[in-house]
């Protein structure tokens, strides 16, 4: 079974990992389309504390564009979501793993896509994870 995500734990504080993971996913073609403060809105909607919490919907455009236009529906998975929060002793960053949703649609057409944004994805875990 693949797994859904490339999940690290840093030692950054979370401000500094979130922006951090912005900028490294950047650099390797992605860019914020979402970014959802869950503690905020936790906040706003139950009255609820929670902690810092944040879900970026990142695309890289021509890997996107390539998907789309071999299997429109693909767009149910986009974009990749990258989860950063709060724990105690550092931060966790989870990046979502293409190579799951090409389990999903399992066509071949779309796993050079999946392989493609598997790779830079993992090498933005792996420069994320030099920083502490």
């Amino acid at each position: 079974m693949t797994q859904l995500g490339i999940t690290l734990k840093v030692s950054l504080p979370y401000e500094k990992a979130l922006n951090r993971a912005i900028q490294v996913l950047k650099e390797e073609g992605f860019g914020v389309l979402t970014k959802i403060d869950v503690q905020k809105t936790m906040q706003e909607k139950l009255g609820a504390a929670f902690r810092k919490y944040t879900i970026l919907g990142m695309c890289n455009p021509p890997l996107a564009y390539q998907a789309l236009t071999l299997k429109p529906e693909i767009g149910l998975l986009l974009p990749c979501n990258v989860v950063v929060y709060e724990e105690e002793d550092g931060t966790v960053i989870n990046i979502f793993d293409p190579l799951s949703m090409f389990a999903v649609m399992q066509d071949s057409q779309l796993e050079p896509i999946a392989q493609e944004a598997h790779g830079r994805l993992k090498r933005a875990a792996e420069a994320l994870q030099t920083m502490e």
